[in-house]
């Protein structure tokens, strides 16, 4: 199989995922939430996101990737410093606090920055969404009016395209939806017509994802990471002891409310699954009409899992996946650049998009 959007074999473009390339960026996600720690890169012209490993065989050079001396064939430019990052709120606060570019013209925001779940007990051992707000990179909590004002200097400043707004769980029973259905009407408002993906764990009243529809998103992400009961046991034992019947639930009236299609859930290579089993539970989601975003697991510093010295999948692994359900995805008709918004749509930091998917 080969990639149909960068010209490469999957097989590389899984390697490139999993060890990362050499090089500097401008533009880099540090440790935060969800199990993603990336630079920021266009290949041939298409967002991508790499870590940034010095131990990676892999290195970036004259605008291109090389394996020692081995041109891999592919051009690539960092992406760009935006210049939204030098401006700060009108309460005080710097923008790059408040949101961060992803890609070349993504948006995203972690509206607030601490999780229920974040005591090691209960910890998902790939996250580390509060190592950000330690570091001082971020606030605890965005409001709508700091969100709108971001997000109407980054489309106007870079020629941002989509908003992702995600949030860590929070006490009450809508585990942070609410607050999200206010961001997503300010922004809107202020930005009229920009696609918007949410985040989200089930929520308690399923009402509130009809009215995150009704605020203006255009996607939605209901992330379980792993349909395994065994690996959501070991990996996430907090957001693990929400019942599947819930998640099945929330896609289901996500889909109802949104449409086929524009629902995403994470699905992580790397967690012990066996694949056979990982691509079966793909299927399952497509026929419910839920994309499956599957991405290899990146061990971020922060995390527990790096603190137990856990390493990342097998490239091979993660081909063989990536491969698999992106056929299943072409046979379905689904691509996750029709959701719009959100990460299935942006495809940066999965090889789904460029085997087709």
């Amino acid at each position: 199989m080969t990639i149909v959007d960068l010209g490469i074999p999957l097989a590389v473009r899984a390697e490139l995922a999993v060890r990362g390339v050499r090089t500097e960026t401008s533009v880099r996600r540090g440790p935060g939430a969800g199990p993603s720690d990336d630079g920021h890169l266009r290949i041939d012209g298409v967002n991508v996101t790499l870590p940034i490993d010095p131990g990676s065989p892999y290195v970036v050079r004259d605008g291109r990737i090389l394996a020692g001396e081995r041109d891999m064939g592919v051009g690539v430019t960092p992406v760009a410093r935006p210049r939204f990052y030098d401006l700060t709120t009108a309460d005080g606060v710097r923008y790059e606090q408040i949101a961060l570019l992803h890609g070349a013209d993504v948006l995203a925001s972690t509206v607030v920055q601490t999780c229920i779940r974040y005591g090691e007990d209960e910890r998902c051992r790939f996250c580390a969404i509060e190592e950000s707000l330690r570091a001082g990179s971020t606030v605890a909590a965005k409001t709508p009016a700091q969100l709108a004002e971001v997000a109407e200097a980054a489309v106007r400043l870079d020629g941002v395209r989509q908003v992702v707004l995600t949030t860590g769980t929070t006490t009450g029973p809508d585990r942070g939806a609410a607050h999200l259905v206010r961001c997503v009407r300010a922004v809107t408002a202020a930005v009229p017509g920009i696609p918007v993906q949410v985040q989200i764990e089930p929520p308690g009243d399923l009402a509130v994802i009809d009215a995150l529809h009704a605020a203006g998103a255009t996607a939605i992400g209901i992330h379980v990471e792993s349909l395994d009961e065994a690996a959501r046991r070991a990996w996430m034992p907090g957001k693990g002891s929400v019942p599947m019947a819930e998640y099945e639930a929330a896609w289901d009236r996500a889909v109802a409310v949104f449409g086929r299609n524009r629902v995403s859930t994470y699905l992580l290579v790397g967690l012990g699954e066996d694949p056979d089993a990982l691509v079966d539970g793909a299927a399952s989601l497509i026929a419910r009409g839920v994309y499956p975003f599957v991405v290899p697991l990146r061990v971020l510093p922060g995390t527990l899992a790096a603190r137990d010295g856990v390493t990342g999948p097998d490239p091979a692994v993660v081909a063989d996946v990536t491969g698999r359900v992106a056929a299943l995805l072409r046979a379905a008709g689904m691509r996750g650049a029709d959701q719009g918004a959100g990460c299935a749509a942006c495809g940066a930091c999965s090889a789904l998009p460029a085997a087709g998917g």
